[in-house]
Order: structure tokens, then C-alpha cells, then sequence
């Protein structure tokens, strides 16, 4: 087994070196890293539905897809996370204990009482601290998680804060669970790079021919590359999002107005406007416009930009109409 400490603390290359190595490493691998603050959704999740727009672009968030399934996540640098990637034995195990025990292991040695509860999650005193998730690929599987120690809960609060209302759809949608960080119920402060020590000793111990490995210049190189053309692209991020209906109503000078919108494989696919404004042309023009167009706030903002909105609306800006569609 290789143990591996990421050198970057870049999302998208983090959830690409995950990749790279279920692909293309022949020995089993534990990974550690760690993420600055960022968003990582599950495959199977409408990624618009899960998060809270204003404040993630407001504070320049990005949103990571990763390759296994389960509910959205918030990472920043009081979060660490654990990935193992092994190759598959016909009894392998299909429940999270085994890749899960050298967590619970280290944490009650230090006097935290950690279980796995439920199918997935890592809890203490009945409060979520980890939750974790697996993906297959040929001979391989890939097993990984969160560990909650020193996150800023405030921001993962905000970050996760999306508005059910606005969102229809038959994605998986995330289970909100009360959350904890594991440094609140250490009997005596413990450094993070003190944890990851004690996290690889105790994997070291599971695997005793493990040994310490740095990823060469060509897997960088090759991360690199993944990271920008798949987990850095919106193609991936957002619209590989399962079709949702998307329902929202503004109200500015020209009048309520309520923008119904089918979004499939992130562009809108059919609009209807209804409201009590007044324009001088048929809003079916309008609807037509933007059939097509990536739901995303730069895309939208472009195309309302090229529309004469006071013919279709009255007195109404793009940045009037653009909260309606985002």
C-alpha cells in the first residue's frame, strides 16, 4: 500500500488525483487531503439545488462534482479527508466499516466515543462528524470521507443553504443532519497535523507493508490536467445535474413575474413567464430567447442583455429579471 499526503489543497485536483489513481495505480493507495474552503457534490445530485448560490459566488466557492455518490459536502482547511483506493477482492465488503475503523480507531484511543451509525455516517454523541461514500471502477474501489475537526460550521451552514422551493427534481438531495467537529470533544487540544500522524500510524498498522509515497512529476502533471479539463469545468460541475424544474418569482417596477424553467443537463430547456407586468410584445419571444442557454448567471446575463426587455416587460433591467432565473 502507498501512502499518500496531497500536495495541493485545490478541490478540483484533489478530486482528480482520487481519479487518477483508481485508474491508473495498480497498488492500493491511502490518500489524506485537505481542500480550502469549496463544495464537493455527489455524482448523482443536482448540484444548483444544493447549495446557496448567492452566498457560494459571493465568496468565490467553487463546487467540485466528484465521482462517487451521496450528499454535498463543505470542506476548508479544518476538514480533513481520507480516500482509499484498493484493488477488489470477490469478498469484498459493501459497508463502510472496514475502510471507516482506522478513524474510529484513532479517535477513541483519544478518548472520543466515534461510531458508525446509519449506513454511512461517523457520529459523536449522536452528531454527524463524518460521512462517506464508494465508487467501483473495473477491479477497483474507492472508499472515502470526511473528518469534521476544526471546520467553520457557520460557513458550511451558509454554503448549504439552498432554498427548497426553488428546485423540482429526482436527483438524491443531501440529508441535513446536526454536525460536530471532532476537536470539540478531545479531552486536551490536538493539533490537525497531529490527527493526520496518528490516522496514517494506525493505517500503517492495518496494512504493515505500506510505505510513504509522493506522486512523481508526470502524475501531477497528468492531475493537473483532469483537474482543469473535468473538475474545474462547469460542463462537469453543473451540467451533468439530473433535469430539474426550477420555480421562482421576482418583484421590481414592471411588476411580479415568475419565471417556471426546465433545466436538462444544465441549459434551459423550456420556459414560462406569467405575471401582472405590461410589455408591448408577446413574452413568448422572450421564452424562445432563452431556450438553450447554460443556467448559469454569466450565460443568462448575456443573453438578457441582448433583449429589449422594456418591449417584453415594461420597466425591467436585466439585473431586475436575473435573480428570477438563477
Amino acid at each position: 500500500m502507498l501512502l499518500i499526503v496531497s500536495p495541493s489543497h485545490w478541490a478540483p485536483f484533489n478530486i482528480a488525483s482520487e481519479e487518477h489513481i483508481l485508474q491508473n495505480y495498480a497498488e492500493n493507495v491511502f490518500l489524506l487531503y485537505r481542500n480550502a474552503p469549496s463544495i464537493i457534490v455527489g455524482r448523482n445530485q443536482n448540484a444548483l439545488a444544493e447549495i446557496n448560490l448567492d452566498w457560494v459566488t459571493r465568496h468565490k466557492i467553487p463546487v467540485v462534482r466528484r465521482l462517487t455518490g451521496g450528499g454535498t459536502v463543505f470542506h476548508d482547511m479544518g476538514n480533513l479527508n481520507f480516500s482509499f483506493i484498493m484493488n477488489r477482492s470477490a469478498r469484498e465488503e459493501s459497508g463502510f466499516a472496514k475502510y471507516t475503523a482506522p478513524v474510529l480507531a484513532v479517535l477513541r484511543n483519544l478518548g472520543v466515543d466515534a461510531k458508525l451509525e446509519g449506513r454511512n455516517d461517523l457520529t459523536i454523541k449522536g452528531m454527524k462528524f463524518s460521512g462517506n461514500a464508494r465508487a467501483a471502477y473495473k477491479n477497483k474501489v474507492q472508499q472515502h470521507g470526511t473528518i469534521l475537526f476544526s471546520s467553520h460550521i457557520a460557513d458550511l451552514s451558509a454554503a448549504l443553504k439552498a432554498n427548497p422551493l426553488k428546485f423540482s427534481d429526482k436527483a438524491v438531495k443531501s440529508v441535513s443532519s446536526r454536525v460536530t467537529n471532532v476537536c470539540e470533544h478531545l479531552p486536551k487540544p490536538l493539533p490537525l497535523e497531529e490527527l493526520i500522524a496518528l490516522v496514517q500510524a494506525e493505517v500503517l498498522g492495518m496494512y504493515p507493508e505500506a510505505r510513504a509515497h509522493s506522486f512523481s512529476p508526470d502524475d501531477e502533471a497528468a492531475i493537473q490536467a483532469l483537474a482543469k479539463d473535468k473538475y474545474d469545468c462547469w460542463d462537469w460541475n453543473f451540467s451533468r445535474s439530473p433535469a430539474y424544474n426550477r420555480v421562482q418569482a421576482i418583484r421590481c417596477a414592471a411588476g411580479t413575474i415568475e419565471f417556471h424553467a426546465d433545466v436538462h443537463k444544465g441549459r434551459i430547456t423550456a420556459l414560462k413567464v406569467y405575471g401582472d407586468f405590461f410589455g408591448n410584445r408577446d413574452i413568448a419571444g422572450f421564452e424562445a430567447a432563452l431556450i438553450g442557454v447554460p443556467h448559469r448567471e454569466t450565460e443568462l446575463r448575456e443573453a438578457l442583455d441582448t433583449l429589449p426587455l422594456e418591449e417584453y416587460f415594461g420597466p425591467a433591467t436585466s439585473a431586475d429579471l436575473l435573480p428570477g432565473l438563477i
